[in-house]
């Protein structure tokens, strides 16, 4: 999966599309890695899923980031992209 990582924001949430990748939104700062961690910690809260499920494979240090989810079960994407 292609995230678009935008850290600093006021609050956690799903912007939509950017770029082909799924636009987050992060209240963290990219500092100390802190932006990564919320990522994993956001997706994997939004998703249902353990931390350990999601996995950044490429991109620690840009916005556009590479993950892995470790489910059996396909997100359902449609209801990201409207919210909720």
């Amino acid at each position: 999966m292609d995230v678009w990582a935008q850290p600093g924001a006021k609050k956690n949430e799903i912007a939509g599309e950017y770029q082909e990748c799924l636009k987050i939104r992060l209240n963290a700062p990219a500092v100390d890695n802190k932006a990564n961690k919320g990522l994993v910690k956001f997706l994997a809260e939004l998703l249902k899923l353990k931390k350990n499920q999601v996995v950044i494979v490429s991109g620690y240090t840009n916005r556009r980031k590479r993950l892995i989810l470790n489910t059996a079960v396909e997100p359902d994407w449609k209801s990201l992209l409207s919210g909720g």
